[in-house]
């Protein structure tokens, strides 16, 4: 399926006004009976310094024109198919971190503005290019196929200094060692599966229904099986 089929699918033909330009991806869609903005990268993008500031001016666009116009603040959902952070030293010396420590920044104004944040996952979810906007989101939903990773475990053996053979293991004991959309299901860091045979308009209304700026990831983790120990840990932290 295209890109075009894709959005069409998502939000219904004609129910979307979307601009491709390069790896990035802007533009406005019906979701249920709202309007949103919709950000996103394209192809598998490998994010680098320029990509990011175009995401972080985009969002700052989408917070100033709602705030101008007086109306209620719009949704915005986060479109990712990224395979992570370019990879290069141009990119590290630039400071790529400082450019997506920025996104996040203005992920979280839109958040603290009232703007309810969703995001789709329609391809790779990897990395930096993936924590740095979408897994911001008050909910994010995968579609069918989508990989959905931190680290490559052959990348993750060479970082750890743990043998592949080792990590293999892990994996198959832990979703948090193991990639894929399902283990991150598991873990809490993704809310929804979709199917094929769902109606991915009506999912992402009430996606966008139940979307939260509270986040219980840790707690749903918990319930799933996923990780066993992380909101105990942070109830530890929050209250010495």
């Amino acid at each position: 399926m295209n890109g075009q089929g894709i959005y069409d699918r998502l939000f219904g033909p004609g129910a979307h006004t979307l601009t491709a330009a390069g790896l990035f991806l802007h533009g406005t869609a019906r979701i249920g009976t709202q309007e949103a903005a919709v950000i996103g990268t394209l192809d598998h993008a490998a994010i680098d310094g320029a990509l990011a500031l175009r995401i972080a001016e985009t969002i700052l666009q989408a917070v100033r024109a709602d705030a101008a116009s007086g109306t209620p603040p719009r949704p915005i959902l986060f479109i990712a198919d990224t395979q992570g952070q370019a990879l290069s030293r141009h990119e590290e010396l630039l400071g790529l971190n400082g450019y997506f420590a920025h996104v996040v920044r203005c992920v979280d104004l839109a958040r603290r503005q009232g703007h309810r944040l969703l995001t789709v996952i329609s391809g790779e979810a990897v990395s930096g290019g993936f924590l740095a906007y979408g897994m911001m989101a008050d909910r994010i939903c995968a579609l069918p196929n989508s990989q959905v990773r931190v680290m490559d475990l052959r990348a993750m053996s060479r970082v750890t200094k743990i043998g592949l053979e080792r990590l293999e293991e892990l994996a198959q004991q832990s979703p948090v060692f193991a990639p894929g959309a399902e283990n991150y299901w598991r873990m809490g860091g993704i809310h929804e599966l979709w199917s094929e045979d769902d109606v991915w308009p009506e999912r992402l209304a009430a996606a966008l229904a139940c979307a939260s700026s509270l986040d219980d990831r840790a707690a749903t983790g918990l319930e799933r099986g996923g990780r066993l120990l992380a909101a105990a840990t942070a109830q530890i932290v929050a209250n010495p």
